[in-house]
């Protein structure tokens, strides 16, 4: 088997293990279900609730749900073949969202905003993106712009240890703003592939904290007028549907280009990344099972899909 052979076989384990909480609901009460009866309309309802108790949305329940209906009534039915129409289903959905983050290279540095609620696993994402843009050959800089949680701060400045990445800092309580202006000019003059810029956490209803993630973008622009050229919203799997709020609210604040969703190991509500995906359409570029270097990974549609129906690996 090859590295990369090597490679996708642990990720996928740590992807189907991470998901555990979320299939095992789903795929427990399936069965439950299942091995009672013959298919009947009663059974597709009860089919419909077991997945949007999984936060998978109610369009994409009652599409499984009328999926698995055709051509099946008054008919037995395994378990194992509603997760298969799951999995195929979920896929549909996924597909079309499932993009690589593509640095483009016209663009010295790149500029990666990185956005979200506090607890959301920005400031951990952003080390484990320079960890893995660094293993790439890239030279990467950081910028501690949460600046109201020395926390942040720290912990930036440890990642940059552990990946060999400058990071720019400021005091805490410091002008976050000034501090991406900072990062962008020190980025430009050293050449820099990419720059990834951290942000205060804030809530989405709290609209004088969004307004200074606006002025952020704004003294961006005033160094280069084409960035950020990506602004990652990093969201936590385990608050459900506020998922979907703080896709739309940071998505009118910052123009959000694509989602990275983590602890996916911590919740049985997996399925949120599936609803947001049906509704925004937004990338979903990295998902997160873990909180070592490794546990974050490039999405891919398929693997997911069968990891939240706990089906096998293709």
């Amino acid at each position: 088997m090859s590295d990369t052979e090597n490679g996708k076989t642990s990720w996928w384990r740590r992807l189907s293990s991470g998901l555990k909480r979320t299939s095992s609901q789903i795929g427990t009460a399936l069965t439950d279900l299942i091995s009672k009866r013959k298919l009947d309309r009663a059974m597709l309802e009860e089919i419909e609730d077991v997945l949007l108790r999984a936060d998978l949305g109610t369009e994409v329940a009652a599409r499984i749900a009328a999926a698995v209906g055709e051509g099946r009534y008054d008919k037995m039915i395994a378990a194992s073949d509603v997760k298969e129409i799951v999995a195929a289903e979920v896929e549909k959905v996924l597909a079309p969202v499932a993009r690589p983050l593509t640095i483009d290279t016209a663009h010295k540095p790149f500029v990666v905003l990185v956005v979200g609620v506090n607890g959301s696993g920005k400031t951990t994402t952003i080390g484990k993106l320079s960890a893995r843009f660094a293993a790439e050959g890239r030279s990467v800089m950081m910028a501690a712009g949460d600046t109201f949680r020395a926390a942040a701060i720290e912990q930036l400045k440890v990642w940059g240890d552990r990946t060999n990445t400058p990071v720019i800092a400021g005091a805490q309580g410091s002008d976050s703003a000034g501090l991406a202006f900072n990062a962008l000019t020190a980025a430009k003059e050293q050449g820099r592939d990419v720059l990834l810029i951290d942000t205060a956490g804030r809530l989405q209803n709290r609209a004088e904290l969004m307004s200074e993630l606006e002025k952020v973008v704004r003294v961006i622009k005033k160094v280069d007028v084409s960035a950020p050229h990506a602004v990652l919203l990093v969201l936590d799997a385990t608050v459900g549907q506020n998922a979907l709020s703080q896709v739309e609210a940071f998505t009118k604040t910052a123009g959000v280009t694509g989602l990275v969703m983590t602890k996916l190991d911590g919740t049985a509500r997996g399925g949120i990344l599936v609803a947001i995906a049906e509704k925004h359409k937004l990338p979903v570029h990295f998902v997160g099972v873990g909180e070592g270097v490794d546990d974050l990974a490039p999405f891919t549609a398929r693997d997911f899909a069968k990891a939240i129906a706990g089906t096998e690996a293709a």
